[in-house]
């Protein structure tokens, strides 16, 4: 399956997905080319506020991805379920065997990675415990 090419139909679906999702509790936009798509919310790492992004791929690092790395601390929304996280990137023996299932999965990945010259990050969303 090729990757799906960014042009201004596409940007625009992105930036009404993150509404139409929780609208509709995840049934529009919880999947995408079917594989599931959740919401990611991070907090800015210049500005502070909260951004949503739907978890998707770039040509370059994307902005969910360097506010993780500044905070790791977010929110992700599957359907109508919402579970605070926090993030770390896979590394060794725990990245490969998630790249290997990412891309059984979803072999996209793998033609992706060999068009960009960064290394794509898998990225580990725990959910935090709860404070008493």
């Amino acid at each position: 399956m090729a990757a799906v090419t960014r042009s201004w139909a596409v940007e625009r679906f992105w930036r009404i997905h993150p509404w139409l999702y929780r609208v509709s509790g995840g049934r529009i936009g919880g999947r995408v080319i079917g594989l599931p798509v959740p919401l990611l919310t991070t907090t800015g790492r210049k500005s502070g506020e909260p951004r949503t992004r739907a978890l998707t791929y770039e040509p370059r690092h994307p902005d969910w991805w360097l506010n993780l790395r500044r905070n790791p601390s977010a929110v992700v929304q599957s359907g109508r379920e919402v579970v605070r996280v926090r993030a770390r990137e896979a590394e060794g023996e725990e990245r490969k065997r998630l790249w290997r299932e990412i891309t059984a999965t979803a072999p996209d990945y793998a033609e992706y990675q060999s068009r960009t010259e960064r290394r794509i990050p898998v990225v580990v969303l725990e959910p935090e415990e709860r404070r008493a």
